[in-house]
């Protein structure tokens, strides 16, 4: 098993055992390298009522890559291309980028997890960068006709509810939106670091950050 399919089992299993509140992530396929994850919209924001799915995809090389995140539907948002993939600082490529201006320390690292990528969606979600918008239509609503942006995302959010999981209890307050239940793993499950001992993996990952430390934008 590769290095990178042992760093995002940790990290799945991590984020199974202690969700990111707002987020529902699994497998597609049983596929480590592809992920499915939902975006749950929080109560009071025009996201509120919704279940927004995408797909989250790592590379060979991960975590000295970014993974990509394309929402499966239609995401009205200035930062989401048409084809639904996520434009987000945290998901380029290592490095600073001249054309863009963006510096190394707001790009993707080798330190980034899973986790810091969803806690950045949550706050580009509240807060869009309108200064180079992917949707360059949303970003002029966004600015200028706040009323016509959030009508077309209230009937997307409309759209999302029906990929709710039967059974599924949506939070109903913000309360209950923070409220994220551990789900147990069962430690004998040979899915989980079948073929590496998990001392070895944490040291073998540290000399790997180690070294691309410097090149990381």
């Amino acid at each position: 098993m590769s290095s990178a399919a042992n760093t995002l089992q940790r990290q799945f299993k991590d984020l199974i055992r202690s969700p990111v509140p707002g987020f529902v992530v699994d497998l597609k396929d049983e596929n480590i390298f592809e992920w499915s994850v939902a975006i749950i919209g929080l109560p009071k924001t025009i996201y509120e009522g919704g279940y927004f799915m995408a797909t989250m995809t790592f590379p060979s090389d991960y975590p000295f890559h970014p993974p990509t995140f394309r929402f499966d539907r239609e995401f009205y948002h200035p930062n989401v291309y048409d084809d639904g993939r996520l434009c987000i600082s945290i998901l380029h490529p290592p490095g600073d980028d001249p054309v863009s201006g963006e510096k190394a320390e707001e790009r993707w690292n080798p330190t980034q997890s899973v986790e810091s990528v969803l806690m950045s969606i949550v706050s580009l979600l509240a807060d869009p960068n309108c200064s180079s918008p992917a949707n360059v239509d949303a970003g002029v609503a966004f600015r200028k006709d706040r009323e016509l942006y959030d009508g077309i995302v209230k009937q997307q959010v409309e759209l999302s509810k029906q990929d709710i999981p039967p059974g599924f209890k949506m939070p109903t307050s913000e309360k209950d939106f923070m409220i994220a239940a551990p789900v147990e793993i069962e430690e004998d499950d040979n899915f989980w670091y079948e073929s590496c001992d998990e001392s070895d993996l944490d040291a073998g990952d540290d000399d790997d950050f180690e070294e691309d430390d410097e090149e990381d934008d």
